[in-house]
């Protein structure tokens, strides 16, 4: 609901939605200038905004013809601007947008490393509460409540994801009412927001004994997740990454049941955003580490028919470095799962 105007030669004029204009105005004395706009779903505001608000504030700048870089619309406004403003052209600013935000300032990682501290609290108050006749949303909400707590304003990707024996194979992405067992493998995916930055950790517990096939499920996933970390300095690339922990739980003989989806993410004021890592989809790119890119790293393991359920993820967030990657997730890895 918030937005910006941005102009080479002009201090940023903010865009927000009525319940924050106030505060915009009469709290935020560094912001220059600043208007209130409707939530951009029904078509006569959004005209109403297009005609009024955004061609005054055009034709005040002289720019009501010329290109006009838009990162996020939806088809009644792009319709609306070419309606009311003909001269102008609408042009892709989302990629060049997407692409400032891959390397973070020294202040960006500082706000990251505060919302790791929250996630990292969040996931192991969530781990402290996983035990045998706990619903997986009682877990969720003691975490929630640390999340809180500790000043953090959301969950990564809004739901807290706990999910436990057959709920991780194949992974159910919401925390239900399903009953915690013992023998049960438990995954905890909640992370934090703080500040308007992500951060995204995830642990894997068990609760009571470990099979062997539990067991060797975890260690391919950890080896593979500390094979690809290893990897992420400047000069290797995201697809250097993704083979080094595709072999490494190849040789556990578990490729094949890896997770249909990225294996990591870049990571900031979104939850999940560009370069990934060992996506496989059409137009996949391959693209160089760079210092001060921080990614979420995830790779996730399922094999059906394990009793207590044979999914494992563990997912750790990295800042990439001049030299080593440093690890900002914390939380320690479950012992007792590995072989």
């Amino acid at each position: 609901m918030n937005g910006a105007l941005l102009t080479p030669t002009e201090d940023p004029v903010l865009l927000a939605s009525g319940g924050e204009i106030d505060k915009a105005k009469f709290g935020m004395s560094w912001i220059g200038e600043a208007h209130a706009v409707p939530i951009m779903e029904q078509r006569e505001l959004v005209d109403g905004f297009v005609t009024g608000t955004l061609t005054a504030l055009l034709r005040e700048r002289g720019l009501t013809s010329g290109r006009l870089g838009v990162d996020q619309a939806n088809i009644s406004f792009i319709e609306s601007v070419r309606t009311h403003l003909p001269d102008l052209e609408l042009v892709d600013g989302d990629t060049i947008m997407q692409q400032a935000r891959w390397i973070k300032t020294d202040l960006e990682v500082a706000v990251i490393e505060e919302a790791c501290a929250i996630g990292d609290s969040v996931t192991q108050r969530a781990l402290d509460e996983t035990r045998a006749g706990r619903r997986e949303l009682e877990v969720a909400a003691d975490a929630m409540q640390t999340l809180f707590r500790l000043g953090g304003e959301m969950a990564h990707v809004i739901t807290p994801f706990v999910a436990s024996g057959e709920h991780m194979s194949p992974p159910h992405r919401l925390a239900t009412d399903k009953i915690i067992r013992n023998q049960d493998l438990c995954f905890i995916d909640i992370g934090a927001m703080w500040n308007g930055y992500f951060a995204d950790i995830g642990r894997t517990t068990i609760v009571g004994k470990p099979s062997k096939t539990q067991k060797k499920i975890y260690t391919a996933v950890y080896e593979g997740l500390m094979a690809g970390i290893q990897t992420m300095r400047p000069g290797n690339t995201n697809q250097d990454c993704a083979d080094a922990i595709i072999a490494k739980i190849g040789e556990h003989g578990l490729e094949d049941h890896l997770f249909s989806l990225f294996i990591g993410h870049g990571i900031g004021m979104g939850a999940n955003e560009p370069p990934y890592i060992g996506e496989t989809l059409p137009g996949t790119t391959t693209y160089e580490f760079q210092p001060s890119m921080v990614f979420a790293v995830e790779p996730l393991v399922w094999v059906p028919d394990v009793r207590g359920g044979g999914g494992v993820r563990i997912e750790d967030m990295v800042l990439i470095t001049e030299g080593d990657p440093h690890l900002l997730s914390r939380v320690e890895y479950e012992d007792r799962l590995l072989l």
